[in-house]
C-alpha cells in the first residue's frame, strides 16, 4: 500500500499528528520502535503483578487544557479522567502542608498573608482561561483574535519572566507562599534563579484551578490506546517494533518525526548549516525515577496530604532552590526536590497503593538516588519505608533505553531555558518544518516543549496539510 504520510514515533505529539493527518483523508502509516504505542504514555506492571504504574507521564493537566485535544481531535472521548480531592500538596517541616485545590479562592485562603498575591498571579492566569493557555501553547501562532488574550498574556509575562527565586522573595511574604511557588516552578528542571522559571510555576498552578491535575483512569496507556484506536478508525495503519534508522527507508511525500535532534541527525542527510544548528541543541537534566508497591497509603505527618494526587517534597523555597542549583551545576543534591504522585488518591483501579516519584539529576547520571528520594519522603512521612512491598528504579540510562527521546534521562526533550524557549530546536518562524521537503519535526524538542499537550504534532500536521 502506498502511503501519503508516515509518522515516526507514537508519543503524544506523534499520535496527534497521525490522527490529524488521517482526518484529512490521507493514507497514513504510524511506525513505533517499541513494542507498544505511547512513548511517554505507557503503563506497565513494574513492581508486582496487577500493580499498574505509569512509566512516563501521569498527571494530565496539559492534556485537558491543550487546543489539540479541545478542538475536536477525537480519540479521548473514551478516556476517563480521575481528579484527586486535592490537586497538589506541599508539605513543610514545622507547619501544615500547603494545599492547592481546584478552587483558587480556597487555595488562596490557605496562604494567609499571601492570599492576595496568589489571586493576583495564579488566580488571574486561571481567570484568563483558555485564550491565555492557547497563546502560551502556540508561542508562534496562529493566535486567537480576541485582544483580551494578548492583554492577559502581557500581564502574565510581567511575573512569568522573573526567576522563581526573585518572584518568591519580592511578591510572597510567607514561607508557605514561597515554598508552593518553588515546588511548582521546579517542574521546569532549571536553576530557579534562571529567567522564566516563575512562568512555568504560575502556569502549572493556574491549570490546577482551570482544569485540575487529573490522571487517566487505569493508567496513561489508556490515552495512547484511545488515540491509536481513533487513528485506525480513520483508516490509518499503525505498526510497532519498527525502528526507522534512515529516512531513505520511508517512501511518502510527507514525513513527520516525533524524535529529538539527536535522532534526526542520525537518520537524515541535512544541509550543513541546519545540521550545525541542530548540533548546538542542548539537552536538559535527567531524572531518577522510582515506583513502589505499598501495603497501604503513605503515612504523611500531615494527614491532609493523603488527598493530593501530586506532592512536592523539598521544603522551603531556599531548600528547593539550592537543590535545583546543585543539579544545574552537575552535582547530586543530598536533599533533592522530589516530585511524587500517589495515583490511588484519584484512581483506585490500579491494583492497590502504587506510588511514583522522581528527582532531577545531571544528564546521563549513573548515581543511584533511591536513598536520597526515600529519605525525603520519610522526612514528611515517617514510617514510609515500612509500607514498601516492592520498588522499581529507572535511572537516566534506563529511561533512554525505554524511549530514545529521553536523551540522558531528559524527560523534557531539551533544556527548557529562555534561549531554547525561543529557539527550539532552531530559531525559525516555523521550527517544525525542516529544510528537507515534506519532512517535519513534532517532538517535545519543538515548541511549546514538554508535557502531554500534543501541540508539536498539531503544528507539524497543520504545516504538512498546508504543504
Amino acid at each position: 500500500m502506498t502511503h501519503d504520510a508516515v509518522v515516526v514515533g507514537s508519543g503524544p505529539n506523534g499520535l496527534v499528528a497521525a490522527v490529524l493527518l488521517a482526518q484529512t483523508g490521507r493514507r497514513v502509516l504510524l511506525l513505533e520502535a517499541a513494542g507498544r504505542f505511547g512513548g511517554g504514555l505507557r503503563s506497565e506492571e513494574l513492581t508486582l503483578p496487577g500493580r499498574v504504574h505509569d512509566v512516563g507521564a501521569t498527571v494530565m493537566a496539559m492534556a485537558l487544557a491543550s487546543p489539540a485535544f479541545r478542538d475536536g481531535l477525537g480519540g479521548l472521548a473514551e478516556v476517563e479522567f480521575a481528579h484527586p480531592p486535592v490537586a497538589a500538596a506541599h508539605p513543610l517541616d514545622d507547619r501544615p502542608a500547603v494545599l492547592v485545590h481546584r478552587d483558587a479562592g480556597r487555595t488562596a485562603e490557605g496562604l494567609g498573608r499571601d492570599a492576595a498575591v496568589w489571586r493576583a498571579t495564579v488566580g488571574a492566569a486561571a481567570r484568563a482561561g483558555f485564550p491565555l493557555v492557547d497563546l502560551l501553547l502556540k508561542p508562534l501562532g496562529p493566535w486567537p483574535a480576541d485582544p483580551r488574550a494578548f492583554a492577559a498574556a502581557a500581564r502574565f509575562a510581567t511575573a512569568a519572566a522573573l526567576p522563581a527565586t526573585t518572584l518568591g522573595r519580592r511578591a510572597f511574604r510567607t514561607v508557605e507562599g514561597r515554598a508552593v511557588l518553588a515546588g511548582m516552578a521546579a517542574h521546569s528542571m532549571l536553576d530557579l534563579r534562571a529567567p522564566i522559571t516563575s512562568g512555568y510555576g504560575l502556569l502549572l498552578a493556574a491549570l490546577a484551578h482551570l482544569v485540575g491535575w487529573p490522571l487517566a483512569k487505569g493508567g496513561s496507556q489508556a490515552m495512547a490506546d484511545a488515540l491509536v484506536a481513533r487513528f485506525r478508525a480513520l483508516g490509518g495503519e499503525a505498526v510497532t517494533g519498527h525502528q526507522v534508522r534512515s529516512l531513505k527507508e520511508l517512501d511518502a511525500p510527507t514525513i513527520v518525526l516525533d524524535v529529538t535532534p539527536r535522532q534526526f541527525l542520525a537518520m537524515a542527510e541535512l544541509p550543513p548549516r541546519y545540521r550545525r544548528r541542530l548540533e548546538r541543541f542542548r539537552y536538559g537534566p535527567g531524572v531518577f525515577k522510582l515506583d513502589w508497591a505499598l501495603d497501604g497509603p503513605v503515612p504523611w505527618r500531615d494527614p491532609a496530604v493523603a488527598a493530593a494526587g501530586t506532592v512536592h517534597l523539598g521544603g522551603t523555597l531556599e531548600e528547593i532552590a539550592l537543590s535545583e542549583a546543585e543539579m544545574a551545576s552537575g552535582r547530586h543534591s543530598p536533599r533533592p526536590y522530589v516530585l511524587l504522585v500517589q495515583p490511588y488518591a484519584a484512581d483506585p483501579t490500579r491494583g492497590g497503593h502504587t506510588l511514583w516519584a522522581y528527582c532531577h539529576v545531571p544528564n546521563g547520571s549513573t548515581v543511584d538516588m533511591t536513598g536520597a528520594i526515600e529519605t525525603q519522603i520519610e522526612r514528611f512521612a515517617p514510617g514510609f519505608r515500612d509500607r514498601v512491598l516492592a520498588r522499581h528504579a529507572m535511572g537516566p540510562a534506563d529511561l533512554e533505553a525505554f524511549d530514545s527521546n529521553l536523551v540522558g534521562g531528559d524527560i523534557g526533550g531539551g533544556l527548557a531555558s529562555l534561549g531554547q524557549f525561543v529557539r527550539r530546536p532552531v530559531w525559525s518562524p516555523s521550527p517544525w518544518r525542516t529544510p528537507l521537503p515534506g519532512v517535519f519535526l513534532c517532538s517535545a524538542s519543538t515548541p511549546p516543549g514538554a508535557a502531554v499537550h500534543g501541540m508539536g504534532g498539531w503544528q507539524a500536521a497543520r504545516l504538512a496539510v498546508r504543504g
